[in-house]
């Protein structure tokens, strides 16, 4: 399923921000930090399971 890469950054970005566009700059430059580029990805990005992985363990993290 192409796009889950996009789905999942944009669930983070999401709950974790809640439409403050401070915060959204923040999330995105933690994602940059553990190696995940946002805006690298949209919905037609091929799934690559280390970077889901990768996704995951942030989630978790942020939890």
């Amino acid at each position: 399923m192409a796009g889950k890469i996009k789905q999942m950054i944009d669930a983070i970005i999401t709950q974790r921000a809640k439409d403050n566009a401070m915060l959204v700059g923040v999330i995105k430059t933690k994602l940059l930090l553990k190696g995940i580029d946002p805006n690298k990805f949209n919905a037609q990005s091929v799934d690559d399971p280390a970077i889901i992985a990768k996704l995951e363990a942030v989630i978790k993290e942020l939890k």
